[in-house]
């Protein structure tokens, strides 16, 4: 079945068909996280909705090669600013844990030295790749054998320096007086397609701030730069142009061109980001890569997130809707419902994440694993095909339209509703294929495989009068009362209770509070 995707180039559905002459291979780049920080639900939401899409390609038959970076320098506070305006981001962390040092409030745990901002990197690189793994990112566990999956910007400067002279002597780029290079968006007429800016607009100051400190040695406002000679700059390296730094544009560029770029020209066949990617990152993106290529495209498909909201607004230190998975973690979330919190929403909605989401995905987290669990232990059962394996293609038909999980999720749930497992004589069909289909259709969700559970605290809980209400629960399953059973249940899952059957009975552990 076709694969069709809102291309944020073309601006509508565009059926996916792959570079690779076999029609096998795709080559997919995704911008990672800037390593300064722990990144936080809506950093993650970009990149769980990548991970979905790349296993939704594996589903239908594809082959996916997949590289996110992990920007370590050059990423500066400005995004807003073509020439990326303010600090760079690593400046930013290492100055922010060598105050916390000196007043001796460093994180828990936090070993590393603030002077030196790639010892800073590596330690918030560290922290991302767990909490990615932990949320069951596939390049997070590829990047273990192949770390070039999961590429530095400080490991590929002289690429860099390359593209950065290939440029110049293409006329698409020149040294201004102020000793930087920028690239000459006027060379490139096809700049703005990706945003939808006009240089008119752009030169008027819509679309994007300009940095008035440089706006005099630069052929036009847009004009963004490629190279930042400063010998007082922490992180720098020598160039033709002097010691300094790469523009955090031309990054990734070098890191998707040497990774992926074996298709016609360089080209590769996905990117996706979130929507503040779109511009100037990705417009920069293509504008130097086409040029330095001489390609006539860059990425083919661009896929792009919408913003997360928590609790309908903005997330907010201040006012406590700032979460990074960690903390949900700490609050009582299983990595489980977590990821399916931050995927159900399509991609191109603006998603509001709350606690009380939370709650529910783990109620459907519960009900998936409780189905999972008796196939898995009646997968010995035979019979004609169920509802999990004749709906495999309507599911299948949801994601391909351009990745409708919550469409995908009613399908699943769907079916369930018909496939009668637990107590009973169970369901009257092919148990190890309607295993085999609820893997398939989890092969995308990924949250069967993750941790679905937290232990619980003690000192938080009644355990006795959990161990009660199991009890009342119980007997009415005996009684076949299946109503007060599952009123029962909501009952615990409200006071942040999950309860879990199994072969040695039924177990519970705390959820979000």
């Amino acid at each position: 079945m076709p694969l069709r995707l809102y291309n944020t180039l073309t601006r509508e559905q565009d059926e996916f068909t792959p570079l690779d002459p076999q029609g096998r291979l795709v080559r997919f780049y995704t911008c990672g996280p800037t390593v300064y920080d722990f990144a936080h639900v809506g950093n993650f939401r970009a990149f769980l909705n990548a991970d979905v899409l790349r296993r939704t390609l594996e589903l239908l038959g594809y082959e996916v090669r997949h590289v996110m970076n992990i920007t370590d320098v050059g990423h500066m506070t400005d995004d807003a600013n073509p020439d990326g305006g303010g600090e760079d981001k690593m400046e930013v962390a290492s100055k922010r844990l060598l105050e916390a040092k000196k007043a001796g409030s460093l994180p828990e745990g936090t070993d590393v030295d603030p002077d030196d901002p790639l010892a800073v990197a590596e330690f918030y690189t560290d922290a991302f790749l767990d909490d990615a793994r932990r949320l069951g990112m596939r390049v997070a566990f590829e990047a273990e054998e192949s770390p070039e999956l999961l590429p530095r910007p400080t490991q590929y400067i002289e690429g860099m320096i390359a593209m950065v002279q290939r440029l110049i002597d293409s006329g698409n780029a020149y040294v201004a007086e102020d000793g930087a290079v920028y690239f000459d968006v006027q060379s490139f007429p096809e700049y703005g397609e990706l945003s939808g800016n006009t240089l008119e607009a752009l030169r008027s100051g819509e679309g994007g701030r300009v940095d008035m400190a440089t706006q005099a040695v630069k052929r036009h406002p847009s004009d963004f730069m490629l190279w930042k000679p400063d010998a007082n700059h922490v992180m720098k390296w020598d160039s033709p142009w002097g010691e300094g730094y790469p523009g955090w544009h031309l990054e990734c560029s070098v890191m998707a061109s040497e990774l992926l770029g074996d298709g016609p020209d360089g080209m590769i066949d996905l990117h996706s980001g979130g929507e503040d990617n779109i511009f100037p990152h990705h417009e920069c993106e293509i504008a130097q890569s086409r040029c330095a290529s001489g390609s006539s495209s860059f990425a083919r498909y661009w896929f792009h997130t919408r913003h997360l909201m928590v609790d309908g607004a903005k997330m907010s230190k201040s006012s406590g809707t700032f979460f990074t998975i960690r903390d949900l973690i700490e609050r009582g979330a299983s990595p489980a419902a977590i990821r399916l919190e931050l995927i159900k929403t399509h991609y191109r909605v603006n998603s509001n994440f709350t606690l009380q989401g939370l709650r529910d995905a783990q109620r459907q987290v519960d009900r998936w694993t409780t189905a999972h669990d008796w196939l898995a232990a009646h997968a010995e059962r035979t019979g004609a095909p169920g509802p999990l394996a004749e709906c495999m293609p309507a599911f299948v038909e949801a994601l391909s339209a351009d990745l409708n999980v919550a469409g995908a999720i009613g399908i699943l749930n769907t079916a369930l509703g018909a496939l009668s497992v637990g107590d009973g004589a169970g369901p009257d069909c092919d148990a190890a294929g309607e295993l085999e289909a609820l893997r398939r259709m989890d092969s995308v969700l990924g949250v069967l495989d993750l941790e679905r559970t937290v232990a619980a605290d003690a000192d938080d809980v009644d355990e006795t009068a959990v161990a009660e209400r199991i009890e009342a629960r119980n007997r009415a399953r005996d009684e076949k009362d299946w109503a007060e059973a599952d009123r029962i249940r909501d009952e615990l899952l409200e006071a942040g209770i999950a309860i879990k059957d199994g072969p040695e009975g039924t177990t519970w552990s705390k959820v979000i509070q």
